[in-house]
């Protein structure tokens, strides 16, 4: 459904796009029985071809949790558990100071590997980059604090190819893709789909406008496929996840995950410590400004720096994603914190206000 021009939503992103937060949107709001609002608004870059249905996101890390999906399904199927140490699945880490990190101390983003690292300035092939990740110095007792760790999930990336004995993009494919039926859900999409996807940024490193094509460095030298970053989806593979989750799990093609194995992987396992996490996603705690104020204790989700996020609300019955390009034109850091808290608002309040009318 398009929303009407008066919609709340709409005006708001319409307006983030004239002060150039992102040259296009595309957004989904609704419950279990479907959306409830859904748009697009905005060219895939500044002055190209409109926003379509049928338009890529670079997903960014949004990519984590649906990797963390993957290694939940493996857990489901007997291949790994949460208590695994990564030398069990990846030898070469034996006898490093990430040995004995387990699973869940890197889907939870307790490790104490540091983020944030840009190893691709000095490391321009896989091997090389997968080497200085293995050798980055922890930063403190796993286990003992949350930071944020792209490459705590390149390492989750590699243990769960090594206990599943196939590629990550295809282990993706299997327990996520075709479940959802989101048959543009993947990592490197074919060249045909470059000029429908939309633009991120124009880089310096590469020397050209990217489209298409990964912008996460790390992931590029990685060949585009990791588990911190590199899907690529349009909005309604987006809104299919978002339906699943928000159904328990159950997907229009079978299930992504049981019921049980849904619950381990959503409820808060950090709030012991300085930030709530969940299995591979982000809970909702008074530190955080991305769903807004309006969403339940129980909401989870995720965002990524391309501009996408999706959250879930199973105590409210609803999930919202939206998804920018808020890298293009301009890489303005300030813009989407602002943006985000005031869309989910809206979009929270849309959802209930349709559920409370029997719409």
């Amino acid at each position: 459904m398009t929303p009407p021009p008066t919609d709340p939503l709409t005006t708001l992103l319409e307006h983030a796009r004239t002060d150039r937060v992102y040259s296009g949107a595309a957004w989904s709001a609704g419950t279990a029985d479907g959306p409830v609002r859904r748009g697009h608004l905005g060219t895939l870059a500044w002055n190209g071809e409109p926003v379509t249905e049928d338009t890529g996101w670079d997903l960014a890390s949004l990519t984590k949790p649906v990797a963390g999906l993957v290694v939940m399904a493996l857990v489901e199927r007997g291949l790994l558990a949460l208590t695994d140490p990564v030398a069990m699945h990846l030898p070469e880490y034996a006898g490093t100071d990430k040995a004995d990190l387990t699973v869940w101390h890197l889907l939870t983003h307790t490790s104490g590997i540091p983020g944030g690292q840009r190893l691709y300035r000095d490391h321009p092939d896989r091997d090389g980059l997968l080497a200085a990740v293995r050798d980055l110095p922890l930063r403190g007792g796993p286990g003992t604090r949350v930071e944020y760790s792209s490459q705590g999930f390149i390492v989750l990336g590699l243990v769960a190819e090594a206990a599943a004995g196939r590629p990550l993009d295809a282990l993706v494919r299997e327990y996520v893709a075709e479940p959802l039926g989101a048959t543009d859900l993947t990592y490197n999409p074919p060249r045909e789909r470059w000029r429908r996807t939309a633009a991120t940024e124009e880089c310096a490193w590469r020397g050209r406008l990217i489209q298409g094509t990964v912008h996460d460095e790390n992931a590029e030298v990685l060949g585009g496929i990791s588990a911190h970053a590199g899907l690529f989806a349009t909005l309604a593979d987006v809104e299919r996840l978002g339906l699943a989750l928000v159904r328990g799990g159950r997907a229009e093609h079978g299930r992504l995950l049981a019921p049980r194995t849904l619950a381990v992987m959503t409820r808060p396992a950090t709030d012991h410590l300085n930030l709530r996490r969940s299995l591979a996603w982000q809970g909702n705690d008074l530190l955080s400004t991305l769903p807004g104020d309006l969403m339940s204790g129980s909401a989870y989700g995720h965002a990524g720096f391309t501009g996408t996020s999706l959250w879930v609300d199973p105590e409210l019955g609803l999930y919202v994603t939206l998804l920018t390009n808020r890298v293009h034109p301009e890489r303005d850091a300030s813009t989407m914190p602002r943006l985000r808290p005031r869309f989910h608002n809206l979009a929270v309040t849309a959802v209930l206000a349709e559920l409370a009318t029997g719409g």
